[in-house]
């Protein structure tokens, strides 16, 4: 098994076990998992993209799973339908020069290097910014749905 399935298995594994499957009662979105305002400074920074995390019929996807950006701009991920979802990019799929930068970058409360919060609550949304990295593929993931064929690719241009 490789090392990315392996990391897929134990991160399916503690979703079913934190969430239970259950939604949470209250409809309130969880305050660790949304994204804060950002500063009027930032968003003078680079264009703001949209990707929706969705569940059709009976497959997740992203939509869109491709996009291709500037460097500088912001990717916020939507929690449509069929949470909890969260953005995990792969280490070995994106520059090398890019693995701490992003890392850094990647606000709030992560389940790991490189992997975003679990999105529980409809319309909660999260936010990465490419400030400052450098260009070439984003490849990433919805941990909970890694094994369903969830992934999607960020192409960034200087």
């Amino acid at each position: 098994m490789t090392m990315r399935a392996i990391a897929g298995v134990a991160g399916l594994a503690l979703v079913l076990a934190a969430c239970g499957g259950e939604k949470k009662a209250g409809g309130a979105a969880d305050s660790t998992t949304a994204a804060a305002p950002a500063p009027p400074a930032a968003a003078a920074a680079g264009a703001v993209h949209d990707v929706n995390m969705v569940l059709d019929g009976t497959t997740y996807k992203f939509v869109p799973n491709e996009l291709t950006i500037k460097a500088g701009d912001k990717v916020v991920y939507h929690n449509v339908s069929g949470g909890p979802h969260n953005v995990q990019f792969y280490a070995d799929s994106i520059p090398a020069a890019a693995v701490q930068a992003l890392d850094a970058l990647m606000p709030g409360d992560k389940l790991g290097p490189l992997n975003g919060p679990l999105l529980v609550e409809p319309n909660v949304t999260y936010e990465v910014p490419f400030t400052n990295l450098p260009a070439g593929e984003y490849k990433f993931t919805c941990t909970p749905h890694q094994a369903m064929g969830m992934h999607g690719k960020i192409t960034v241009q200087p």
